[in-house]
Order: structure tokens, then C-alpha cells, then sequence
């Protein structure tokens, strides 16, 4: 589908599952409303299957893909859903189908992932396997946390200190999907520049913020070459500014969703 960073989540596969925020129930129960019919739904990038597992309360049955075998080791198991590896060898056509082929698929998810696609290649593919007129094509990430102004404060010098090692393909989630293109007609749920703004909480650990920070890729990036963006210093300033490593706050994850149906 064209991934353009294959291997980036990889070496954190084994925490990812657990740093990543669960997504709300009422967002699935929102777009569900939105199709027609409930049989097929695809979650793109499915990682370890956070949305997946939500997409399968209201459809028959979920293919969830990915290009990293790795993610796909810690993916939540499901009856309804269809854990597939999606090498970047696979061509368009065998992947449509895949999918059961052509106007086939009610909803295609992608949450907190687009923005590493190669949207020329990943867009022609939605519009070959949505069904038309019906399916919904609905993506969104989460950019920015807010917890206190003393940690807020923190986590803004840390990601500042992130930038040397972001890929290119962040700046769309950076920017709240609000520069992503997104050439499909708006069915309520936000349109190209002007995506629907959301919000999600989770009670996180001290522990918790720390393995988000790490299954950034970032992080893994400046890992790479030698440098520690987490290093003892950071970390004890961070737990001064938390109140202690047993205390359990609640974080808002500020987050940015577009969703629509090919245009006739």
C-alpha cells in the first residue's frame, strides 16, 4: 500500500502495545452509523490491533494489515478479525484482493498511521476497494498531550529536542491532519484542512508515560545513532515534575480525525 518507512516501529513492537492509548468506544459506534452495511472493514497499519479490536463490535468481520511481522506479533487475537502481513512486495491488485476485491469494503480505519503512507499509492487502492456508494474511508492521529502545566511544559522541551530525529512524514500529524490531503467528500466527520477535533483520556503511571515517550519512533531513531533522548537526567526531571513514580494522572490525548467517501 505503499508504507514509506518500513521496519520504524519494529524495535519497539513489544511495548507499543502497551504505551499506546485505547481508543474510544463511541468514536466506532460514530462512524459505524455512517455505513450503510456492516459486513467488511479493513484497519490499515493495524499495529497490535487498537483499532481493530474496536472496528469488530460493529462489522462481520475485520482484515487488519500491516508491513511489520513484529507489530503483528503482539496483535490482540479476535474471531472477527483477520491479522494479515502486508509485505511492500505485495502488489495493488493482489492486495485488493485480498481484501475480497473490488467495492467490497464497508469502512477502512487508519489510526495514527496515514501520515507514514505514500498517499499516491495508498489513496487509488481506498478508492478501488470501498464500496460505492457506502463506504467510509476514516483516519486520525493524536497530536499533543496535556497533563499540567508543569509537565506540559516538560514534554514540549522534550519533543523540541525530538526534531533532529522526526522523519519528514510527521509533520502531518504534527500538524493535526490539517495540511494532510485528503481528497474524499466529507461525511460530517471533519474535511481536508479542517479535521474533526477530538479528545481521549487514559489513566497513565509514571511508568506508562515513559514507554510512550520510548515507542516513539524518534526515540528509537536518536537510539540509533548514539543518542539518549530518555537519559537519567531527563527522566528524574520529569519524575520531580510528576509528583513521584506510584502516582497514576490522567492524560488527555488531543486528537484530530477526517473521514469520507469516494467522490463520484
Amino acid at each position: 500500500m505503499g508504507i514509506l518507512n518500513p521496519g520504524l516501529f519494529d524495535k519497539q513492537a513489544s511495548i507499543y502495545v502497551d504505551a499506546r492509548p485505547r481508543y474510544p468506544s463511541e468514536w466506532f459506534s460514530m462512524l459505524a452509523a455512517l455505513t450503510p452495511h456492516h459486513c467488511l472493514a479493513w484497519d490499515v497499519g493495524t499495529g497490535n490491533g487498537q483499532a481493530a479490536v474496536g472496528v469488530s463490535e460493529h462489522y462481520k468481520q475485520v482484515i487488519a494489515t500491516d508491513i511489520s511481522e513484529e507489530q503483528l506479533k503482539h496483535a490482540k487475537p479476535h474471531p472477527q478479525i483477520r491479522y494479515l502481513h502486508t509485505p511492500l512486495t505485495m502488489s495493488d491488485d493482489e492486495l485488493v484482493t485480498l481484501l475480497g476485491g473490488e467495492n467490497s469494503v464497508d469502512l477502512i480505519t487508519v489510526a495514527s498511521a496515514v501520515h507514514w503512507f505514500d498517499l499516491e499509492k495508498f489513496y487509488p487502492i481506498v478508492r478501488r476497494v470501498l464500496r460505492n456508494p457506502g463506504g467510509i474511508l476514516a483516519v486520525w492521529c493524536y497530536s499533543g498531550i496535556q497533563l499540567s502545566p508543569e509537565i506540559d511544559l516538560l514534554l514540549r522541551t522534550h519533543f523540541e529536542r525530538t526534531f533532529p530525529f522526526r522523519n519528514p512524514n510527521v509533520k502531518y500529524a504534527v500538524e493535526c491532519y490539517k495540511t494532510l490531503p485528503f481528497p474524499f467528500e466529507s461525511v460530517g466527520v471533519g474535511s481536508e484542512g479542517q479535521p474533526l477535533e477530538l479528545e481521549m483520556q487514559k489513566e497513565m503511571s509514571f511508568e506508562g508515560l515513559l514507554k510512550l515517550l520510548k515507542s516513539l519512533s524518534s526515540f528509537n531513531t536518536a537510539k540509533g545513532q548514539g543518542v539518549d533522548l530518555l537519559s537519567e537526567e531527563v527522566v528524574r526531571e520529569f519524575e520531580s515534575a510528576w509528583g513521584g513514580p506510584e502516582l497514576v494522572r490522567t492524560i488527555i490525548y488531543k486528537t484530530y480525525m477526517l473521514a469520507g467517501k469516494v467522490k463520484l
